[in-house]
């Protein structure tokens, strides 16, 4: 089973939007894109450009970096689970986001001005 990095961007997204409390209009209307596009972008189904995504991540208020960051812990929590369910691990026990010191789904995604103590 392969990860598709497209999916788990949408996931990242739509979590960042949903504890906003935003609708799919909202942020679509912020970032200037099409409602039916950001839903695809949310869903795995469309690839986002890097413009579009910066668009995304400014109607949320949240930076590139970190929406990346997140994919990114998610992209290294998948793997770890494929690999020891095809026993490439040393340990065939799942993994959990916990067990890789990961915040599946923080309360809050820090701003840049609170990690550089503006």
């Amino acid at each position: 089973m392969m990860v598709l990095l497209r999916h788990l961007l949408g996931d990242v997204l739509r979590r960042l939007r949903q504890r906003q409390g935003r609708t799919l209009r909202e942020v679509s209307a912020d970032a200037r894109v099409s409602l039916g596009y950001l839903s695809e972008v949310e869903r795995g189904q469309k690839e986002a450009s890097s413009e579009l995504l910066s668009s995304i991540c400014g109607a949320l208020g949240v930076p590139l970096s970190q929406v990346l960051r997140e994919v990114s812990d998610q992209l290294a929590l998948a793997e770890l689970q494929e690999a020891a369910l095809l026993g490439d691990s040393v340990t065939t026990d799942p993994v959990s986001a916990q067990d890789l010191g990961i915040d599946p789904v923080p309360d809050r995604v820090p701003h840049v001005a609170d990690m550089v103590g503006v």
